[in-house]
């Protein structure tokens, strides 16, 4: 029986465009039907399309991928799912982007060797990126909280207009839900702010 030919495409829901890889596999003759696509993030290897072309692999099939961290962003991860389909199934994998990663031309020892040398060095990359692009993401809502910028539920606040509300309700004036209606308040936020505001008087 023939080896099959599969590829293997990810993008992240933020960035839609997996045409270029799809072009890439189509242009290495790998049959449209034999692509398999996943639309989420890296970093762990709990993805539907990837868990259904790993139990279809035999020994003997190819799995094209066009770039390292299109394939997974986690080291371990990465390791754990490289040796567990060159080692277990006995696929190969060629990295479109990276000719050192392909396992069909490299079957002796050494080549090997520098195979597994560049997959740790590329996989430490890849994870390296992750954890730079979390640390900006955290480094710049440091500066927006600095910088006034409020995250989560807005603080509700004891203000003029809910004095004057609070004011006419406590005459009998209005009732509770009028005074919620008038303030734009949920019943939980309402009651809250008047045990603060009794509390401060």
């Amino acid at each position: 029986m023939e080896n099959r030919k599969f590829g293997y495409i990810r993008v992240s829901t933020k960035d839609q465009n997996e045409g270029r890889q799809f072009d890439a596999m189509i242009n290495a003759g790998i049959n449209e039907r034999d692509i398999y696509l996943d639309k989420q993030s890296g970093k762990s290897f709990d993805r539907p399309q990837y868990q259904l072309l790993k139990r279809i692999l035999r020994k003997g099939d190819i799995l094209y991928i066009h770039s390292l961290d299109r394939f997974g962003r986690n080291k371990q991860e990465i390791l754990k799912e490289w040796n567990d389909l060159t080692k277990n199934i006995q696929a190969d994998i060629i990295v479109m982007d990276m000719p050192l990663l392909d396992t069909t031309q490299y079957k002796d020892s050494l080549g090997t060797f520098i195979a597994d040398l560049v997959l740790q060095i590329l996989s430490w990359m890849a994870e390296e990126n992750r954890n730079t692009i979390r640390k900006s993401q955290r480094e710049g809502i440091e500066s927006a909280k600095k910088s006034g910028v409020r995250f989560g539920r807005p603080k509700v606040e004891v203000s003029e207009e809910f004095v004057d509300v609070y004011n006419r309700w406590k005459k009998g004036e209005i009732k509770a839900v009028r005074a919620m209606e008038l303030l734009n308040l949920k019943k939980t936020t309402f009651y809250k702010l008047v045990k603060l505001y009794e509390k401060k008087e």
